[in-house]
């Protein structure tokens, strides 16, 4: 029998979602999707199969023929959907991040200890795209011996509200990096910088931040949402004997008049593609088996997000060096 999966949400990412269920999961099925505009969501189902419809998420995840679910609304709704699920025992697949504030993260940690078994699972995709899998391998296997810096920078063609600002900068956008590189490097951050250098015009420009890891090593990440020339996302490991570097796809390589190029993709969909397909693949695994991924990120790691994004926003604001504490880790995630 299928898993029958509801989706919330049928925007970007939860059109993306669909597809991949329809299309590259066997053994699931979409059973419902829901979003706040009917139309969107009728569009989606007709275009995945033969989905129900619906614009009330919580009488979804209340549906006996719901085995399982993926929030893909807007950010501000994942945290009382995710609770909804908790309380109805449906595992879940909440695209980041997992609530607005730590705070709000720690609730679903304490509704999700008291379930006794984790339920929600982070849609941190690059844990499970193949060039950081074979970054985290090479440190793993220590062939470039211990780490001591992480680069990283992620640039967009342009902000995607024109209320974009620094701190959702720092808020929307880094969580993918804090994530993987806390996830890579196997430690977790001490003290936080932020800087923000000013443009010639009225856009946000970038945002920079140096990370200290509680074992001593130093991460920085760029993060460009007016990078304009497209969507680049690059990170190199450094290590005590060796450094290791991310590769884009590149597919195709233009000669011309003097001249060789490539062109970079508008957004992340085509560069991720596989590894939202792996995610949602070690997803459908843990709904039909009970066991959490080994790599998927899980409630507390949305909670670290948080927890350094808030940080990171303060010393932004301060101009200071901003220490990150986290509670202590519940017994359930270790």
């Amino acid at each position: 029998m299928n898993t029958r999966i509801a989706i919330i949400g049928a925007g970007i990412m939860g059109a993306d979602h669909g597809d991949i269920i329809s299309k590259e999961l066997p053994g699931a099925k979409l059973q419902v999707v829901c979003d706040a505009f009917e139309e969107r969501a009728t569009a989606l189902a007709k275009a995945c199969g033969d989905a129900d419809v619906s614009t009330d998420p919580y009488s979804v995840i209340a549906r006996k023929d719901v085995d399982a679910v993926i929030v893909a609304s807007p950010d501000h709704t994942h945290a009382e959907l995710v609770m909804a699920c908790i309380e109805h025992n449906k595992p879940v697949l909440c695209e980041k991040p997992l609530a607005p504030t730590a705070a709000e993260s720690l609730k679903i940690i304490k509704a999700e200890v008291a379930c006794t078994k984790q339920m929600v699972q982070i849609g941190f995709m690059r844990r499970f795209d193949q060039s950081y899998r074979e970054m985290k391998s090479v440190l793993d296997n220590n062939v470039i011996g211990q780490p001591l810096m992480m680069h990283n920078f992620h640039r967009n063609v342009e902000t995607p509200a024109a209320d974009f600002t620094a701190d959702m900068a720092i808020t929307n956008s880094a969580p993918h990096e804090f994530d993987v590189a806390r996830f890579i490097l196997g430690s977790e951050y001490k003290f936080i910088s932020s800087f923000s250098p000013k443009g010639g015009n009225d856009k946000v420009g970038p945002v920079f931040m140096v990370l200290e890891t509680q074992a001593g090593q130093l991460v920085n990440i760029e993060i460009n949402n007016n990078a304009s020339y497209g969507y680049d996302v690059r990170g190199e490991l450094i290590g005590e004997k060796g450094a290791v570097s991310l590769n884009s796809p590149t597919y195709t390589t233009l000669d011309l008049k003097l001249s060789k190029s490539t062109q970079y993709a508008q957004d992340w969909r085509a560069r991720y593609r596989e590894a939202y397909r792996r995610q949602n693949n070690d997803f459908l695994h843990f709904v039909q088996t009970g066991e959490f991924s080994k790599i998927a990120s899980n409630s507390w790691d949305g909670y670290c997000a948080n927890v350094t994004a808030e940080a990171g926003v303060k010393a932004l604001a301060t101009s200071e060096r901003v220490a990150i504490e986290y509670a202590q880790m519940p017994a359930l995630y270790k």
